[in-house]
């Protein structure tokens, strides 16, 4: 019997929380983010796990960056922080039966903080990417990170996720998963 944290791509939906064009050019490290955030989209779509994404008052903070956007082809606006304020946001993981959600975006204080707190209300176990979120600021991430874990959420890594979600090498989609693992690698030493 697998740890009550242990996820999978059976029971584990994919958040991307507001990471658009204006932001992003303030954030550290941004090209990183959308490359690990495009890889849990890429990973979580292999396996046909529900993806969602939002966009943060988009007419002052443009849209979902290019590379992320042609990934996700529904981006429901809001101005409320939390992605829950969306009610299909919600909506959408209870009726896929997800009772798991991993979030990736920005900003660690702000978006990803107050989504991940109201969905921990809401009895979803949540997991935040950590080399997948941002703040403008490194001691607001540091800090969300901190109270996102005394929260309840479980911090971990995008890689760390991808290989959870298979269990083993075993599963039919492990091979493309790999080269998918492959990719990124090669992305990271350039």
């Amino acid at each position: 019997m697998p740890h009550p944290t242990r996820m999978s791509a059976g029971d584990t939906g994919l958040l991307i929380v507001d990471v658009q064009e204006k932001l992003m050019v303030k954030i550290p490290g941004a090209a990183a983010l959308v490359r690990d955030a495009g890889f849990l989209i890429d990973v979580a779509r292999l396996l046909d796990m529900p993806v969602q994404a939002t966009e943060q008052y988009p007419k002052g903070l443009g849209p979902t960056v290019a590379d992320l956007a042609r990934r996700l082809p529904q981006r429901p606006d809001k101005t409320d922080f939390s992605c829950c304020a969306v009610p299909s946001v919600v909506d959408t993981f209870r009726r896929a039966a997800r009772p798991k959600v991993v979030l990736a975006g920005i900003e660690a204080h702000v978006c990803v903080l107050q989504t991940a707190l109201d969905l921990l209300a809401l009895d979803f176990r949540v997991y935040v990417a950590a080399d997948a979120v941002a703040s403008r600021y490194p001691i607001d991430r540091d800090f969300a990170l901190r109270r996102l874990e005394q929260a309840g959420a479980i911090l971990t890594t995008a890689e760390a996720c991808v290989f959870e979600w298979v269990g083993g090498s075993g599963h039919p989609q492990f091979k493309a998963l790999s080269a998918l693992v492959q990719e990124r690698m090669q992305a990271i030493q350039q």
